[in-house]
């Protein structure tokens, strides 16, 4: 049963950067509003330009299509890393559907993926989701800039955003039938870097507040969530709040979403930022693969703990 209260989550507008003629005032304050939500909720509401309604239209419209092709089709969209290519109805989520596109950044990565789905090609959803792709990635960035500046890291900044890459990845949730729960996926956390979602207008986002109550999430169509992903509290030695959260089907409609996934390279050892860990902040986690930590949340390594990173490579297990 989902909640019936909605929480009030910081809107940060980032129109009002102008990047031909920054104003460090401005920036400065962005950046305070940023650490500040991402330290208390995790997340907040952003407000960017350069993602038209017609565009968000198109994509949307796209993912609709991709969710109605054949199996064998979706079945097509794979990837070298866990959960990031085609992921059908389980018992465990069978309301859930999701495809991906790794590395979003380069068009010819989009391309293959809209041709594989579309044979015949589809070259305005590929502009599109391109676009959608370009402009997150700058958000991102620039966030994590914010950041980093905010904890006075700023000099590290380049190095570690250099350890990242990125995912886009589209979502489904239909309907229950009769007698079916209505979890469209379980609470979580992300295990990432940083996510940035968007949903089209059916509600079903909820997000868990410090003190364990669950709040729904009311987004206007203009509005991204950026969210904090437990290997950016690594970095920065548990600064920041990683908000659970979960999506609980409760209106007559499919709910369709699209999330720009900020995750570790392969390969990348991720470890604290040394300069996080001090007297005051005494050192929280070790070193860890990002890849074999996916494999040890897949077989419920965490047990009864909250944050499967802290299981895994926190200091006092």
């Amino acid at each position: 049963m989902g909640s019936t209260a909605y929480i009030q989550l910081p809107v940060i507008d980032f129109t009002v950067l102008n990047d031909q003629n920054p104003n460090n005032g401005v920036w400065d304050s962005v950046k305070t509003e940023v650490l500040q939500a991402l330290q208390e909720y995790g997340c907040f509401q952003a407000n960017i330009s350069g993602v038209s309604p017609e565009s968000q239209e198109s994509v949307y419209d796209a993912m609709k299509q991709l969710f109605e092709l054949p199996f064998e089709t979706k079945s097509k969209n794979i990837s070298t890393r866990m959960f990031h290519g085609y992921i059908g109805k389980s018992p465990l989520v069978p309301l859930y559907e999701s495809m991906g596109i790794d590395e979003p950044d380069s068009e010819k990565q989009i391309e293959n993926f809209t041709n594989l789905m579309w044979p015949q090609g589809n070259p305005q959803v590929c502009k599109d989701i391109g676009l959608y792709s370009k402009k997150l990635m700058e958000l991102d960035a620039m966030v994590m800039k914010m950041v980093f500046e905010s904890l006075d890291v700023g000099m590290y900044y380049n190095e570690y955003m250099e350890l990242r890459s990125y995912m886009i990845k589209f979502n489904k949730y239909r309907v229950p039938n009769l007698k079916e729960p209505d979890m469209g996926l379980h609470p979580h956390p992300d295990s990432g870097i940083m996510t940035i979602l968007h949903q089209n207008d059916v509600e079903g986002l909820e997000i868990q507040t410090k003190d364990e109550e669950w709040l729904k999430v009311k987004l206007s169509p203009k509005m991204f969530i950026v969210m904090v992903g437990e290997t950016l509290n690594v970095w920065l030695n548990g600064r920041l709040h990683v908000p659970y959260h979960r999506v609980v089907m409760t209106e007559n409609n499919t709910r369709f979403s699209l999330g720009l996934f900020a995750v570790p390279k392969t390969g990348k050892l991720m470890k604290t930022i040394e300069v996080m860990a001090n007297e005051e902040y005494p050192p929280c986690f070790k070193p860890f693969d990002y890849d074999e930590f996916i494999k040890f949340l897949s077989r419920g390594g965490q047990g009864k703990k909250k944050y499967a990173v802290t299981a895994y490579c926190g200091v006092l297990n």
